[in-house]
């Protein structure tokens, strides 16, 4: 029997995956990664430990899955968008690469927005708002401030992207990955070089673009022997995380949404055709499905919020949860439920790394509104979950009113494991919920690919329909669903208020 192997580069950790040609999965394995931050907002990796966490990660799943190397079939690939990595003439990066979270770059956002005449025009060119987030401002940072490695740069590579290199020794990407660089024509599906000329970018930097499950490259043999796999397996081009994790969760047709809570809560719908939000508000790129494209939005602080409480202000479940051998998520969430909807107007504001979509504002500050003295801790928890909800709603609220026709959402990552929190997102979105037979995302995505690519199935749509189905179904509460309707648009109001104060509380710290 034949394997497929997906892998994705995530932020901690590298992600490796085996499934059979009926979708299967037979076994995952990871290997994590440290993340530096030498000043405050910033974020880098060393590139280096993808490769060493891919090689682990990769021969680990074959173990697991009693899988020779010899019988994996192809190689798919995802990872963290945005990041970059500078290569020198001799192929070693030149600096730690700058990640998808780093804030450095809001002068060099301002820069690229002038330079294209304005936000409407750089949407109307490539999609999307200058965000800091994005790859082209972290390449004019790089010039501006150290012109020795940009000197020395030969090329520019996105994190998947360069463990491809290290696999296949080509300068590859795809089209999904690419949008995020804010240098990819969406529309076109190609490098836009117009804007690249306008920011004197040299074209030569940037890989060759292909379609998400296009065989991109085959294992050379340094590569092959790193990860226990013979030379010459077919490796696809694969996307980033965002458009694998909608293949790996069957988001390849109109209708069907999306909401992916993990550090970040990302709200995914596919498009048939390019839309674009004139404000900005939420991301149009490609899709991993060969011409079409996607509307997301991305929060930054969905679940990481929950984990920041859990982390410091959570020790007596902590300590229950190590005495009971339980997940201490499950022991916050039953206090949350004793609280009652809405908690008497207590509202969480989940900007605690400040926020992208719908507020590309790296000032923005959390905390809680709206404090009593009839508030107790099971409130604070129960409006943290409703705020980081409220957040993801923004999304999908902007996606409706573009057009977007959205039926169901499908959800996954730590909101999807919870019924209470399952049960909250159908109340706030006021759509039905499912969940699906499968809960590994952009790496089960990347195999998928993998799989189109080497010809298991004849496309994507037609790989997701043979293997994912839906396991539960839930529906709004609609007195509830009332209820959060209103609260949501008092949720919204307070960013409104709280705008310019953000940015004066950012001069203090």
């Amino acid at each position: 029997m034949s394997y497929l192997l997906g892998i994705d580069v995530g932020t901690s950790a590298t992600k490796a995956l085996i499934c059979d040609h009926h979708g299967k999965v037979r076994a995952t394995a990871t290997a994590g990664h440290d993340i530096s931050s030498p000043k405050p907002g910033w974020s880098q990796q060393d590139p280096r430990q993808w490769w060493s966490a891919t090689c682990t990660a990769t021969r680990a799943v074959l173990r697991k899955a009693k899988v020779r190397g010899s019988q994996v079939s192809g190689v798919g690939l995802s990872g963290q968008m945005h990041g970059s990595v500078f290569l020198a003439n001799d192929d070693r990066p030149l600096r730690p690469a700058i990640l998808w979270n780093d804030q450095r770059t809001t002068a060099e956002c301002a820069l690229i927005e002038r330079k294209a005449g304005g936000r409407r025009k750089l949407i109307n060119m490539v999609g999307n708002p200058a965000l800091t987030g994005f790859t082209a401002p972290k390449i004019l940072w790089v010039r501006r401030h150290e012109p020795r490695v940009y000197e020395k740069t030969r090329h520019i590579l996105l994190p998947k992207d360069y463990i491809r290199y290290c696999m296949t020794g080509e300068y590859a990407t795809e089209v999904g990955d690419a949008s995020g660089t804010l240098l990819l024509d969406v529309r076109k599906r190609a490098w836009n070089g117009k804007l690249m000329s306008l920011l004197g970018i040299d074209a030569d930097l940037l890989p060759r673009c292909h379609e998400s499950h296009v065989v991109s490259g085959e294992l050379h043999q340094a590569g092959a022997k790193a990860l226990g796999l013979p030379r010459g397996t077919a490796v696809v081009g694969g996307s980033g995380d965002q458009p694998a994790g909608a293949v790996g969760n069957g988001i390849v047709s109109a209708g069907v949404v999306s909401a992916t809570l993990g550090t970040s809560g990302v709200v995914f719908a596919h498009a048939d055709k390019p839309t674009y939000d004139p404000k900005g508000r939420v991301h149009t790129m490609c899709a991993a499905v060969a011409d079409k494209w996607c509307v997301f939005g991305c929060m930054l602080s969905a679940g990481g919020s929950f984990q920041w409480f859990r982390n410091h202000m959570s020790q007596p479940e902590l300590a229950e949860a190590c005495r009971r051998k339980c997940d201490p998520y499950e022991l916050l969430i039953e206090q949350a439920r004793r609280a009652e909807p809405g908690c008497e107007g207590l509202f969480f504001l989940p900007y605690l790394t400040g926020e992208r979509c719908p507020h590309a504002d790296p000032d923005a500050r959390g905390g809680w509104i709206g404090l009593t003295g009839r508030h107790d801790r099971t409130a604070m928890i129960r409006s943290l979950l409703e705020g980081i909800t409220f957040g993801m709603a923004d999304a999908l609220q902007i996606m409706q009113r573009m057009g977007l026709k959205i039926s169901t959402v499908r959800l996954s990552g730590g909101g999807a494991r919870s019924e209470f929190w399952r049960q909250l997102q159908a109340d706030i979105y006021d759509k039905p919920v499912v969940t699906i037979n499968t809960e590994e995302g952009p790496a089960y995505g990347a195999a998928i690919l993998a799989g189109v690519g080497t010809g298991v199935w004849s496309s994507v749509t037609q790989a997701c329909r043979a293997v994912i189905r839906e396991t539960a179904r839930r529906r709004p509460n609609h007195h509830r669903a009332r209820l959060y309707c209103q609260r949501h648009r008092q949720y919204q109001r307070l960013y409104t208020a709280l705008h310019g104060e953000f940015k004066r509380l950012a001069r203090l710290a």
